[in-house]
């Protein structure tokens, strides 16, 4: 007797079992279990900016045609050379402010000078057993790639320091040749203090709200063309760049694209008279889109916000790993290729509900476990 009895509680058990994962399979089919997810991703997924990684954008003054190594001495250069600027942009008397771009680009020659010595040495022929000393120095002071790029990017570092209070002193009070001041200046310089005067403006009259200085949009995948030979965006990549043209539009920011897909994003938007010149083609996950965009935003001057372009269930995943690389984001959701029914279960829906699965579970490794497949630099 005891067994019949065994024997029903364990078919009740299934019976319950198969009833949960069949009203489970259900609620997936339906449009409520995506938005479920989504509204809980946004509301547990913490996006705070990393305040020392924060350190390496906060010159904001972000531009389009410098690429400087960050931690090199050029790029030490131009955040003495920002620091000085907006310091004299600040000061209630009026500078010369083309004094100041005179002397950068004295000092630029000299780095340049110095850079081309040293290449000149690092040539030259190397005695076998000092070689062989160099490279076990440089084995055992290699260490954790993280806190390398870290140390390249702090200014306030012993050396780093060191140097960039010797680039302000130059930039101060290097003298300038009279015919130099006085010489018709470069039209690109002056576009350049045009654009820090308005950066330094917009930074006085922001109180709490939070201005962005790039559009960054994280391709979604590529797939061939109709021909089966030409390689094109997929309907996700193509969707962010539709909502990339309307931001653009509007704010007429820079544009960073970011991905392997870069290059034919660029492609994309061109045919559409947008012309992105800021691309990051490195990356191959979201961590490393991140990361990657992080450092070439740097190499240009600094962006502490961006407009960050990606599809709903992407984004909470997305704003952190960004907010962790030092850089608030504003979001700006793109569609996704398929829309959701109001109610009844579809196969849309169920495309919904899987790539928010896939986030969740990717969000709680990240913030569980670490992204183990994330390169640290390019």
């Amino acid at each position: 007797m005891s067994t019949v009895h065994g024997m029903i509680r364990l078919v009740r058990f299934v019976a319950v079992l198969f009833g949960f994962f069949g009203a489970l399979m259900v609620l997936i089919y339906t449009p409520f279990y995506s938005q479920f997810i989504v509204s809980a991703l946004n509301s547990f997924v913490p996006v705070e900016v990393d305040e020392v990684a924060a350190k390496s954008q906060k010159m904001a003054a972000l531009s389009e045609h410098d690429a400087l190594e960050p931690g090199s001495n050029l790029w030490i250069a131009r955040q003495a050379y920002l620091q000085v600027m907006e310091q004299a942009m600040n000061r209630p008397e009026t500078e010369d402010l083309t004094l100041i771009q005179l002397r950068y680009k004295a000092l630029q020659q000299i780095i340049l000078q110095q850079q081309e010595k040293q290449d000149e040495q690092d040539t030259k022929p190397v005695i076998p057993l000092l070689n062989q000393s160099a490279s076990s120095e440089s084995a055992t002071s290699e260490g954790d790639p993280t806190q390398t790029v870290r140390e390249l990017l702090d200014l306030g570092s012993r050396k780093n320091k060191a140097v960039m209070e010797r680039y302000v002193e130059f930039l101060t009070t290097h003298p300038v040749e009279q015919a130099s001041s006085e010489a018709v200046v470069d039209p690109a310089l002056q576009q350049e203090i045009s654009q820090l005067q308005n950066q330094n403006s917009s930074k006085q009259l922001q109180t709490d709200l939070s201005q962005p200085y790039a559009i960054v949009v994280l391709g979604g995948g590529l797939t061939l063309a109709q021909n089966q030979k030409d390689i094109v965006v997929n309907h996700y990549t193509r969707l962010r760049l539709e909502k990339t043209l309307q931001v653009e539009k509007k704010y007429k920011l820079p544009i960073v694209l970011s991905g392997v897909e870069a290059p034919y994003m660029q492609a994309w938007l061109k045919q559409r008279d947008v012309d992105a010149k800021l691309l990051e083609n490195r990356s191959m996950n979201t961590c490393e889109n991140s990361r990657f965009s992080s450092l070439l935003l740097q190499k240009k001057g600094g962006a502490p916000t961006v407009i960050l372009i990606t599809d709903r269930y992407h984004m909470p995943r997305t704003r952190r790993l960004f907010a962790l690389n030092g850089i608030e984001t504003i979001p700006v959701e793109a569609p996704m290729p398929t829309q959701l029914t109001r109610w009844r279960p579809s196969q849309q829906n169920y495309d919904h509900s899987r790539r928010a699965n896939y986030e969740l579970l990717a969000t709680i490794r990240d913030m569980v476990l670490g992204s183990s497949d994330c390169r640290e630099v390019p």
